[in-house]
């Protein structure tokens, strides 16, 4: 995707078992004939409607009013028969296919919560991958905390739409690395450390250059090379927006445009409301410091209109304050909520 003229890559996160829709939320609903389900349109407009099984309803997720939807849907379409496991597949189909229509340039996979298991999740991930490689015209990333089961999804592409993308190597688990060298797939390399994340800029730096160093090593492109940041809760600590940007900004000055810098940008929003403006001023920030990719839901945060918003408005001026680090606590975000006065 070009934004004012410059490549932004978009690595669409969204078909991952670990995401979930609200109970109370507009999207669950009881089906015609009753039953509490998922509720989603298709290509065609058509309202569907993806069941909530109910061993799903014993869980504790679901007790505290969380639906693992995507966990449902893959599971519904791996191991359900006749009805049940259509609706699973095309429930995958359009999480996919929005988000290619949303202008994505990856599709990110994850499967960790199909199954405590570590053989399952490689089995559910060859799974993914063998199916959305069939519906989708755009390279896949394949993204687990464990190795193998990233392993299991590499073997398993076919890279008929591009090279694949290794989400992520680290200075905890280099072997990563060699996997992406092994089969050719651009990798994503985190700042984090070997037994811990980052406290700072100077060591997400410290830990992004080893890592960077080590990719070289192994004889991997640096134009094939993605930096995750790292992205926190700005809810947490009011300097976690200022760490990512001057990272980001001192990261591009060292390697200059050939490497990519990105993050999952939605994670600076957690435990906050108006969840979008924070995200789209955090998307806005970050690219004047110097990503050129990020790992998002474009379907939510659509990288062209986020370009274009009027960083004039008083939602956006108090996202941004909170994002710089004027706004400690995020006190006075939290009071313009309260107020109402939170619309773009």
């Amino acid at each position: 995707m070009k934004l004012n003229g410059t490549e932004f890559i978009i690595i669409g996160e969204n078909v991952h078992t670990t995401r979930v829709v609200l109970r109370k939320g507009k999207l669950v609903t009881n089906n015609p004939d009753g039953v509490e389900s998922v509720r989603y349109l298709d290509a065609g407009k058509k309202r569907r409607y993806l069941v909530i099984p109910e061993d799903v309803k014993k869980t504790q997720d679901y007790e505290e009013g969380r639906v693992k939807h995507v966990k449902i849907a893959v599971q519904a379409a791996m191991n359900g028969k006749g009805a049940e496991a259509s609706e699973g597949l095309n429930y995958v189909h359009r999480l996919v296919q929005r988000q290619v229509d949303a202008g994505a340039d990856f599709i990110d996979l994850n499967v960790d919560e199909v199954s405590l298991r570590p053989l399952e999740q490689k089995e559910a991930m060859q799974w993914l991958v063998r199916t959305v490689q069939e519906m989708c015209p755009i390279p896949l990333s394949v993204d687990s905390s464990n190795v193998e089961t990233i392993q299991a999804g590499l073997e398993s592409g076919d890279r008929r739409a591009g090279r694949m993308l290794l989400n992520s190597a680290s200075l905890e688990r280099l072997e990563a690395l060699d996997l992406a060298k092994l089969h050719d797939s651009q990798v994503i390399v985190t700042a984090a450390g070997e037994s811990g994340m980052p406290q700072d800029d100077a060591e997400r730096i410290a830990n992004a250059s080893q890592m960077v160093d080590a990719a070289l090593d192994r004889g991997i492109s640096i134009e094939d090379i993605f930096i995750d940041v790292l992205i926190f809760p700005i809810s947490v600590d009011s300097a976690f927006g200022v760490h990512a940007f001057d990272t980001i900004r001192q990261l591009r000055d060292k390697y200059g445009p050939e490497i990519h810098i990105t993050g999952g940008f939605s994670n600076v929003s957690f435990g906050l409301p108006c969840r979008r403006i924070v995200n789209d001023a955090f998307m806005c920030l970050a690219i004047d410091a110097g990503v050129d990719s990020g790992i998002i839901d474009p379907v939510t945060s659509r990288p062209t209109k986020v370009f274009s918003i009027d960083r004039g408005s008083r939602a956006y001026q108090l996202a941004e304050d909170m994002l710089l680090g004027r706004d400690r606590f995020c006190k006075k975000f939290l009071r313009a909520y309260r107020k109402g006065e939170l619309k773009v």
